[in-house]
């Protein structure tokens, strides 16, 4: 196996992760709890999930022949509530992250050594796609910890819970 394709499986077996911590979280909360802000107005789980659909479709939708910066995308306006229902952003949740892994696995080997434009400027295609390996991760990272203080004590860990790593590493391991 090349070391292009150990990348592509590696990336797309990453996002993935990303993807079932954030649609885990988008489950165990209602549709007033996801449009729930923090005082100063910070982002809601909604705005974040508007904002990533909206990125991930301009990004990705016929990712090696446009900008990546679609003219009919509206930024500004993906941070705007419009009481956007449970289901509706559980459809655009799935939509951008469709978009993005499917555009990621059709790339070609040789195709990583092609250069695309996100507003104009030049990228890589192995720096596009780590820049989305740092931005979606930062997000869904808000949604977790968003849904994590809405719930509280109900809070279920996604990962080992605290005070259990001990436990967990000798499960894995089968070491005492």
């Amino acid at each position: 196996m090349s070391l292009a394709s150990i990348y592509l499986q590696s990336v797309l077996s990453r996002l993935e992760i990303h993807r079932q911590l954030g649609l885990k979280t988008i489950h165990r909360l209602d549709t007033a709890q996801l449009h729930w802000q923090a005082e100063g107005e910070p982002n809601s789980i909604a705005f974040i999930i508007k904002h990533l659909h909206g990125n991930m479709l301009s990004r990705w939708t016929d990712f090696l022949t446009t900008d990546g910066e679609k003219p009919n995308r509206n930024r500004d306006q993906e941070f705007e509530d419009d009481n956007t229902s449970h289901e509706q952003l559980l459809q655009q949740w799935n939509e951008g992250w469709d978009c993005m892994l499917n555009a990621i696995r059709s790339l070609q080997e040789a195709d990583l050594e092609k250069t695309v434009f996100i507003r104009k400027e030049p990228h890589a295609v192995v720096d596009a796609i780590n820049r989305q390996l740092a931005h979606v991760p930062y997000h869904v990272g808000q949604i977790v910890y968003i849904g994590k203080m809405i719930l509280k004590d109900k809070w279920e860990s996604l990962s080992i819970p605290k005070g259990q790593s001990a436990a967990y590493n000798k499960e894995k391991t089968g070491n005492k």
